[in-house]
This record gives structure tokens, C-alpha cells and sequence, in this order.
């Protein structure tokens, strides 16, 4: 996924409380030429629009800055908020274009139901639901999709099993296993059973 918001330059006059109380929301951009930044503002709506789409740290932003000009993608590094209340006060963007990979987590999803768990009642054990990456941002997706519906019981899932699309790879070790599926407790009626046959 890939969003696109416009921000203006901040008026080095400008006060972040007063800016807040118009509408606004105050943000700083890094990494767009070395390690200058400028302080940006956003329109205080766009912005909230932008927070429940994002993923920190993940999704690639596409940032106009009309007034300075500068045009670029970016990712969502750092967001702050009111304790309580929950307002936005500060968002703080990283451009990646001249820094290569970056450093990254995608949340795990387990997709089906397991052959183990649905016909003989085993337990699907989920060890690893965040996977560690490194790679180009725009080539990251939303998250690792697994599919467990071949698993029996006893089978399990590792590193080197999973798919990651091109450019994005884990350092974590290939044999670390990702989800297995366990033998379930034995039911009260196998309990009888087996007190019976002795």
C-alpha cells in the first residue's frame, strides 16, 4: 500500500499550540538531504486520515512539499499524541531514496485452518507472529501471509518455509520455527476409554 499527503513548509514564526488550535499539525521531514531536516505542517484532518492508514515505519508515503519544491517517498517514523485525549501533535517523516534498505517488522498472518487441528483436534501453536525484515520500502508488504492448512499433527513451519517477496529478507535463523501444530489434551471421553480397556 502506498498513500500520498502535501505539506507546507512551517513558518519559522509559526507556534505548534497555535497551529494545533487552527486545524494543523505540525511535522519535521529527515533524511531528505543528508541529515538536514524541516519542520512541515499538515492539514490536521489529511493527517489523521494518514495515521489510521499507515503502518509505522512500513508504508511508503509519497510526501509533496509544493513550497520548496521537493516531492518524495517516505515512511512514517515517529507519531505523537495527546496521553488522554488522543490528538495528534507531531508526526516525523523519513525519506529513503538515497538510504537503500531499511529495517523493518510484518506482523505474521496465519491463513486456513490446519488438516491437525480440524480432524484430530491438535492445537495450532503460532510461535513467531512478528518477523523481522530488512529491504527496500516500497517492496515490503502490509504483512507475511502463511497458509496452514496442510499441516498435520507434529508438522511444523520454519523460516526457510516462508515466501518473502523479492528484495525483503530476515536474518533470522532458516531452522526457527514460525507455527506447528501440537497434540490436543486428551478429551474426558478418551479418558474413559482408556480406563475402560484397562
Amino acid at each position: 500500500m502506498e498513500l500520498t499527503i502535501t505539506c507546507q513548509k512551517r513558518p519559522e514564526s509559526a507556534k505548534n499550540n497555535a497551529l494545533r488550535r487552527s486545524g494543523q499539525i505540525p511535522a519535521v521531514l529527515y533524511g531528505h538531504q543528508g541529515t538536514e531536516s524541516v519542520s512541515l505542517v499538515l492539514e490536521g484532518r489529511e493527517a489523521e486520515r494518514l495515521v489510521k492508514k499507515a503502518v509505522l515505519n512500513n508504508t511508503v508515503i509519497t510526501l509533496d512539499v509544493p513550497d520548496m519544491p521537493w516531492s518524495g517517498k517516505t515512511l512514517l517514523r515517529e507519531v505523537q499524541s495527546h496521553p488522554w485525549r488522543g490528538d495528534l501533535y507531531h508526526l516525523s517523516f523519513f525519506s529513503f531514496a538515497a538510504h537503500g534498505s531499511i529495517d523493518g517488522s510484518l506482523p505474521v498472518h496465519f491463513v486456513g485452518i490446519a488438516d491437525g487441528v480440524k480432524n484430530f483436534g491438535g492445537i495450532l501453536d503460532t510461535v513467531i507472529t512478528d518477523l523481522p525484515v530488512q529491504g527496500s520500502p516500497d517492496k515490503m508488504p502490509a504483512f507475511i501471509e502463511v497458509d496452514v492448512s496442510a499441516l498435520n499433527l507434529g508438522d511444523s513451519l520454519k523460516i526457510s518455509d516462508i515466501s518473502l517477496p523479492d528484495g525483503v529478507v530476515t536474518q533470522m535463523d532458516a531452522d526457527t520455527i514460525v507455527v506447528s501444530v501440537l497434540q490436543g489434551r486428551m478429551t474426558q471421553s478418551d479418558g474413559e476409554d482408556a480406563d475402560a480397556d484397562a
